[in-house]
Order: C-alpha cells, then sequence, then structure tokens
C-alpha cells in the first residue's frame, strides 16, 4: 500500500459538483492498493498515517503526529501512485491491485482509521473527483506499507 501525504490547512474533494469530504488541518492522503496488500498492510499503513511525525512541536520541529494534534485525515483513492513510469511516455498499471481489491482494501484502510481517529473524510474509489488543498509547508511524504 502506498500514501502521498501531505500536511495540510484545508482539503476538500468534489464528485459530480458535491463535496463528499472536506478537513480542516490535518494530512490529505492519497492512497494506491498493489496487488499483494491485504489486512496486514492496511493497518500498517493507518499506523504510519496517524503516527507519522509531520506536525511541529513548540520548537519548530515535526515531532507531532495526526494522533497528537487531532488534526482531520482526508483518505482520497489514487490507484495512478502505483504506476510503473520506468520505461516509455505511457504509464503501466500493472503495479496496482484489480479494481475490485484496491475497493476492498481501500475501505478496509477507512474502517480502521474511523475505528481509531476523530475526523476521518474520504474521496470516493472509482469517481472523477477533484481534489483542492492547502498544503502547510509545503511537507509531503510518500510512505508505503509492504
Amino acid at each position: 500500500m502506498i500514501a502521498l501525504i501531505q500536511r495540510v490547512r484545508e482539503a476538500e474533494v468534489e464528485v459530480e459538483g458535491a463535496t463528499v469530504g472536506r478537513i480542516g488541518a490535518g494530512l490529505l492522503a492519497l492512497v494506491a492498493v498493489r496487488p499483494d496488500d491485504g489486512e496486514a498492510q492496511a493497518r500498517r499503513m493507518l499506523e504510519r498515517l496517524l503516527g507519522y511525525r509531520v506536525f511541529a512541536d513548540a520548537e519548530g520541529r515535526m515531532n507531532r503526529s495526526l494522533a497528537d494534534t487531532g488534526g482531520g485525515l482526508l483518505l482520497v483513492p489514487q490507484f495512478t501512485l502505483a504506476a510503473d513510469t520506468a520505461k516509455g511516455m505511457r504509464p503501466s498499471f500493472t503495479g496496482a491491485a484489480p479494481p475490485e481489491a484496491g475497493r476492498r482494501w481501500f475501505e478496509r484502510l477507512v474502517e480502521l482509521a474511523r475505528a481509531r481517529h476523530p475526523g476521518v473524510e474520504t474521496g470516493r474509489f472509482g469517481a472523477h473527483m477533484l481534489v483542492r488543498l492547502v498544503n502547510d509547508g509545503p511537507v509531503t511524504f510518500w510512505l508505503e506499507a509492504k
């Protein structure tokens, strides 16, 4: 499982003109599921999302996590993160899980997150989404759960 996380002041996802997910300060996580991902990867990714220290402490160092700050978490499915871009001029998506598996493990990640953290919002799996964000920093990290 892959997540591209961005520390945000605010973020939202729109589908067909309607806002389906919105947070204030917190993390926007674009999430891709790989073919071999399952329960262990979903649980490990949640640990990383909640525990990764990207928020400033009193001295301005990145020593606080989402769990520490209680900020929002916006999870957005994005299979293109698993693309192979090593050759040619067109990405290959063999590194992404098939849609039914991708949906199952993305939804499991959401379920686990909502059980452990307040303020979890999502995009919509399989939909064309408009994602708006105000990146705070900018602070952006690539996380993997193998």
